[in-house]
């Protein structure tokens, strides 16, 4: 069966979109990430709560405290060892970034995206990187809070660890690189942004999401979105920016663009490395 031919994709997102309007069949690592959620959403939840819902999954607060020791957030050095402090340090928006790093991990991990591992690696390489960028440039920017924007950052992709992890169920998409991609290339944005909604992400987050792969001409970065778009395109290709959409002149605007905020990529790399570190591990 062809890739090109659209009735490939109908059966599988018909049933998306029959589990988007109601119960969602969230693969079971992302347990602890809903639950994480539904504690900071309640107005009354305190750093007490927190550190004991956190503490249930010990990936999560291993890795909350390896980030809480990196030098973007740990500059002094001084070894944070102890979930609270930890917690403290990094704020909440933090805790809701680490908890679906880890579900989005493990879901790398799992066999059910064997088949498409380097697609599958090549997004989370991809999110991490972008993630890290988007923090440095809301620090840069002055105007967007870093912490939401790596946020939006590591999220922003997150339609294609779904898609991927229910296509594996899916016979029409074994051994079919070609439809995978062309199902990963037209759906993942709209399919991740009613996952970020269902999760409880904050407006702005899930907003941000919006088209994150289409060309745009931003004079001034305001808001987390503007400034997921200039991370996303700095920290790829136009080929893997515009799959399937590449001309002299979209490749002449993404270059002029990326040349904005060129500068930034080197002060970045230490926050690529240390999330990587911290996330990936």
């Amino acid at each position: 069966m062809l890739a090109n031919d659209s009735r490939i994709h109908f059966r599988i997102l018909e049933d998306i979109a029959r589990d988007l309007s109601g119960d969602v069949n969230f693969p079971t690592c992302m347990d602890a990430a809903i639950l994480v959620r539904n504690t900071l959403k309640d107005p009354l939840a305190n750093l007490e709560r927190v550190v004991q819902v956190v503490g249930i999954e010990p990936l999560i607060s291993s890795k909350l405290l390896r980030l809480a020791n990196s030098v973007s957030y740990n500059p002094s050095g001084r070894k944070i060892t102890d979930l609270a402090t930890a917690i403290s340090r990094l704020g909440f928006e933090a805790v809701r970034t680490t908890s679906l790093a880890v579900a989005m991990d493990q879901m790398l991990k799992s066999k059910n995206l064997a088949a498409y591992d380097d697609i599958a690696h090549q997004a989370w390489e991809h999110s991490i990187r972008v993630a890290a960028i988007a923090r440095v440039l809301a620090r840069h920017l002055g105007r967007i809070n870093p912490d939401e924007a790596m946020l939006a950052g590591l999220v922003h992709d997150i339609g294609i660890f779904y898609l991927l992890f229910r296509a594996a169920s899916y016979e029409e998409y074994r051994d079919n690189e070609p439809a995978m991609i062309e199902l990963i290339s037209g759906w993942h944005e709209s399919i991740g942004e009613s996952l970020l909604h269902i999760l409880g992400l904050p407006e702005s987050v899930v907003a941000a999401v919006q088209d994150h792969d289409h060309l745009k001409n931003i004079e001034t970065p305001c808001s987390v979105g503007d400034v997921l778009y200039f991370a996303n395109l700095l920290a790829v290709t136009p080929e893997i920016f515009l799959p399937g959409d590449i001309n002299s002149t979209n490749i002449e605007l993404m270059n002029s663009q990326r040349e904005r905020y060129i500068d930034i990529l080197s002060e970045a790399e230490e926050d690529i490395q240390d999330l990587k570190a911290a996330l990936s591990a």
